[in-house]
């Protein structure tokens, strides 16, 4: 693809979910509206190069998607309120911006309804908000693909069938929401600071708009405040080549000081007000705000990082956590210490990460033999390509 072409591509994907949570209010159908919002891209990426991008590209998108849409219903046969709904359809005029963040947050709302369950839940928002393929999706989630294509269509059917509404909940009925929303926000983010960056400022901005909903709620202080803090970090993260950059080697006078600020404060309101029962995302937060206060790598405080990590095992014990754990441990104890207990976790052979992690000990341990193997175990299981790089030159490293 061209450089034309990867511009556009890049718009095309940053106005997809706002498109599409519009076309789901208006259709009243999630199925119905990602395929009028596909087709819209499609042709997006075939005329845009060609005859230029539009002075308004999401107001073109959401036009020809509704065109699509219409030609959809018509098609249904059924032209008695079919074709009434079809003609609701027709106005061409941009959607407000408020009306579209409004949109979006109903579309939040709507994959996270209890009905569903969590996995479902977090799969649907991540497919249609963050707008990731279901190999993306499945990526994430650690399942095979396969599993996550019958996960989404079942949680697609199950919208439709019951009913349920394309709304902000009640206040009451927020809190049967929150375990939801707030994993699907943190791993739209996620996505987001792996590279997209638009998606880490969707998911902040979703993240303060839920704590403007919710101010006393610990899970949403900490979660806005894990990732401000570690959005603080980006400009640090990767070298001019795209290649990530290391904790230990990231110019820390480059880190973002208001956003390292703002997530503090909201790390200590967030531990008050969850002292009784620790947050999940407070206690990241927490994680993430000793990094952020230590002047160099040399004077971070691993006791207090293993201490946390501690905390978060008793109310979020995950192989994933467990991983990070580890690592903080091998450099509070030495690496000896780290290695064991990595190689302890179980469920993460097909995790990259686990593999990448286990050769760094075992590279520090003087294990170079072992380590090639690990890296190269690493490299078989679908990194992009900037961290491919990295880990082959980390391989070249060992000789």
């Amino acid at each position: 693809m061209t450089a034309t072409g990867d511009a556009v591509a890049r718009l095309v994907r940053e106005e997809y979910a706002r498109v599409l949570a519009t076309l789901i209010r208006v259709t009243g159908s999630v199925t119905l509206a990602e395929d009028a919002a596909q087709d819209a891209v499609v042709r997006a990426l075939e005329t845009w190069p060609r005859d230029g991008v539009p002075d308004n590209p999401r107001a073109w998108l959401l036009v020809t998607a509704k065109r699509r849409a219409i030609d959809h219903i018509r098609r249904e046969g059924r032209r008695d309120e079919l074709e009434a709904a079809a003609m609701d359809l027709v106005d061409p005029a941009d959607e407000p911006p408020e009306t579209v963040r409004d949109d979006l947050l109903r579309l939040v709302f709507t994959c996270c309804h209890p009905f569903l369950s969590l996995d479902a839940q977090v799969a649907l928002a991540l497919r249609t908000l963050g707008g990731l393929s279901t190999t993306e999706v499945a990526r994430a989630l650690l399942v095979p693909e396969a599993t996550m294509a019958k996960r989404l269509t079942r949680a697609k059917q199950k919208i439709a069938q019951a009913g349920i509404p394309y709304r902000v909940p009640a206040a009451e009925e927020l809190p049967d929401r929150l375990d939801g929303v707030a994993t699907t926000v943190y791993l739209i983010f996620n996505e987001g600071y792996e590279g997209r960056r638009d998606l880490a400022l969707e998911a902040i901005r979703l993240g303060r708009v839920l704590a403007g909903l919710m101010p006393d709620e610990p899970t949403v202080l900490g979660l806005l405040a894990v990732m401000l803090l570690q959005e603080s970090r980006r400009s640090t993260r990767l070298a001019a080549d795209g290649t990530p950059v290391l904790l230990a080697d990231q110019d820390r006078s480059r880190w973002d000081g208001q956003a390292i600020k703002e997530g503090v404060e909201l790390v200590g309101v967030a531990l008050r007000r969850s002292a009784d029962r620790p947050d999940r995302y407070a206690v990241q937060a927490a994680i993430a705000a000793c990094h952020a206060l230590s002047l160099t790598y040399e004077d971070t405080n691993w006791s207090a990082v293993v201490s946390w990590y501690d905390v978060l095992v008793t109310v979020h014990d995950t192989p994933v956590v467990r991983l990070n754990r580890a690592v903080a441990v091998g450099e509070r104890d030495g690496p000896a210490a780290g290695l064991a207990l990595v190689e302890g976790i179980v469920g993460l052979d097909g995790y990259p990460w686990w593999h990448a992690s286990r050769a760094e000990l075992l590279n520090r341990l003087g294990d170079k033999d072992s380590a090639l193997a690990a890296y190269e175990r690493a490299l078989t299981l679908g990194l992009n390509e900037p961290t491919a790089q990295h880990l082959r030159r980390r391989i070249d490293d060992l000789g």
